[in-house]
């Protein structure tokens, strides 16, 4: 089914995990193109002064308290929202957590409440959402991540999270198909993406955790996602560094499996946890989109932007895949730098 949807102005777009990170900077973007947006998180406090941000900037934002991991509250953000605005046209899953350590070290109660954000978050989510899009049609975004085609150590519970997110997320897509609903269905696989994930993590180890390069701004994140509401596509990686780990995997797996001292080193700072705790349990700092990543963080993904824009030369998108095979080799370039 070739759907094409509202043009984003015309829309109402649910966001959940609005309060920080990528689900911030796509909450913000599609305020500036005219969306009315629906901001979900925890963080009732964080919500209420980014709906102000929008609003002062002459946006339409509406702003609803609940924790993803609770199908009640899901749903009542889908109650708000028709009462609010007469219904919607796209609900972004974004709301998301990680765990840094050993998967034998992590608690089966830090466990599981990773998984019921990232996933029993996204069903709830995605559940709640198709009920009122079969009706009226729309798009479903579901965020999963390049973890959710590899593993990679210290992250295992995150791992294992984004892989069964993207294994509801197909199926739901083929259920969605055979009864010939008007629905998209977009999996967005994000590599390394400079938000405040690692810093709200709950964290295990000695060192402070962070991103492998390459690393790249949410923004780039939120375009694809806005331009999946419009001009869906099954799968977007967001970031050609995934790609390429992604193709070695496949390759290669027993040479992938040999990166994993290279790829534990890469997420960790050579300094002390700053707060282990993080915000599994509780919200913790909110409201900020990107993150304190210490190294490179690229402008866009030319990767990404070709796939989106398949008009984009050849030769924009070798050089962007070069590039990010460089940095992924040499640990990327010292700086920082965001959009």
């Amino acid at each position: 089914m070739n759907l094409v949807h509202k043009p984003l102005a015309e829309q109402v777009i649910v966001v959940t995990g609005a309060s920080s990170g990528i689900g911030l900077a796509t909450a913000r973007m599609a305020a500036e193109r005219g969306a009315r947006v629906v901001l979900v998180a925890r963080d009732g406090e964080a919500l209420a002064r980014i709906r102000a941000e929008i609003e002062a900037a002459g946006g339409r934002a509406l702003d609803v308290v609940a924790d993803v991991g609770r199908r009640a509250e899901v749903q009542a953000v889908a109650d708000r929202t028709i009462a609010e605005f007469g219904g919607f046209d796209t609900w972004v899953n974004v709301a998301g957590l990680t765990i840094y350590g050993y998967v034998w070290e992590v608690s089966d109660e830090d466990a599981a409440r990773l998984l019921q954000t990232n996933l029993w978050g996204t069903m709830y989510g995605s559940l709640v959402a198709v009920e009122h899009l079969r009706r009226g049609g729309g798009a479903l975004i579901n965020i999963g991540s390049v973890a959710s085609d590899l593993a990679f150590p210290l992250q295992g519970i995150y791992c294992a999270s984004k892989h069964a997110v993207k294994g509801f997320t197909d199926a739901l897509r083929m259920e969605l198909l055979q009864v010939g609903a008007p629905v998209s269905v977009t999996l967005v696989k994000p590599t390394s993406i400079d938000t405040p994930l690692p810093q709200r993590a709950r964290n295990y180890t000695d060192r402070e955790p962070k991103l492998p390069p390459p690393v790249y701004p949410p923004e780039e994140v939120a375009r694809a996602i806005l331009h999946a509401a419009v001009h869906p596509q099954r799968d977007i990686f967001v970031g050609g560094g995934g790609k390429i780990l992604t193709g070695l995997k496949e390759f290669a797996p027993g040479a992938y499996d040999l990166l994993a001292p290279a790829v534990t080193s890469l997420q960790r700072r050579d300094e002390a946890p700053r707060n282990p705790e993080g915000a599994l349990h509780r919200p913790a700092g909110d409201g900020q989109a990107h993150g304190s990543h210490p190294g490179y963080v690229m402008r866009t993904s030319a990767y990404t932007r070709a796939t989106l824009h398949p008009f984009a030369t050849a030769g924009m998108v070798a050089a962007g895949v070069a590039m990010t095979a460089a940095l992924m080799l040499a640990g990327g370039p010292r700086g920082n730098r965001r959009t």
